[in-house]
C-alpha cells in the first residue's frame, strides 16, 4: 500500500463533503498522526482540532489504546450482532448503562450518528406502538438542523416535502 498521492488513482475515491475536482487539483493529504497532531505529506504538523471527527478524543497513537485494540483484534476481530452476541459487547454496554441515570439503562451500539438517529426514530415509533398509540407517527425536526448525512429517516424529518416526493429521485 502506498502513502503517496502521486502514486494513486485519483478517480477511485470520492471524498464526502469535498469539492472533489478542486481536491484533485490541490490535494491536502495527511500521512500520519501522533497525539493531537496530524502530519501532512509535506512534513508539516496539523493540529487535529476535531479529534479525527470526534473519534480519537484521547489523541492519535496512544500506546494504551493501541495495545487494547491489538488485544481485542487478536481475540476476535468482529462479532456480528444479528441474533448472536459477544461477552465484551455486553460488558461494555453494562459499563455505559451504569454511568447513565435511570431509566436510561439500555445501550444500542451504532456505527455512525446517522445510524443512531435512524435507530432513535425507529425506537420512538415502536414505543408508541407498544403503548397502543401506533398512529402517532409524526416526527418533528429542526429546519436547517443537521440530521445525519445518509439517513433516510432523518431526511424525512428534516425535509418532509423532499422525502415524500418522487421529484428528487
Amino acid at each position: 500500500m502506498t502513502s503517496s498521492y502521486a502514486d494513486t488513482n485519483h478517480d477511485a475515491l470520492w471524498l464526502p463533503f469535498t469539492a472533489n475536482r478542486q481536491f484533485r487539483d490541490a490535494p491536502r493529504m495527511l500521512v500520519s498522526a501522533k497525539g493531537m497532531y496530524y502530519r501532512d505529506d509535506k512534513g508539516r504538523e496539523v493540529l487535529d482540532g476535531c479529534a479525527g471527527l470526534w473519534c480519537v478524543n484521547a489523541g492519535h497513537g496512544q500506546p494504551r489504546i493501541i495495545e487494547a485494540v491489538q488485544k481485542a483484534v487478536a481475540t476476535l476481530d468482529f462479532a456480528p450482532v444479528f441474533q448472536i452476541g459477544h461477552p465484551l459487547a455486553f460488558q461494555a454496554a453494562d459499563r455505559i448503562a451504569q454511568l447513565a441515570p435511570n431509566p436510561l439503562n439500555h445501550v444500542f451500539f451504532c456505527n455512525s450518528g446517522s445510524e443512531a438517529g435512524d435507530t432513535a426514530l425507529k425506537i420512538a415509533l415502536a414505543y408508541q406502538r407498544l403503548r397502543g398509540e401506533g398512529t402517532r407517527t409524526r416526527l418533528i425536526g429542526r429546519e436547517r438542523g443537521y440530521h445525519g448525512s445518509v439517513s433516510a429517516g432523518f431526511l424525512s424529518v428534516a425535509f418532509p416535502a423532499i422525502a415524500n416526493s418522487t421529484d428528487h429521485c
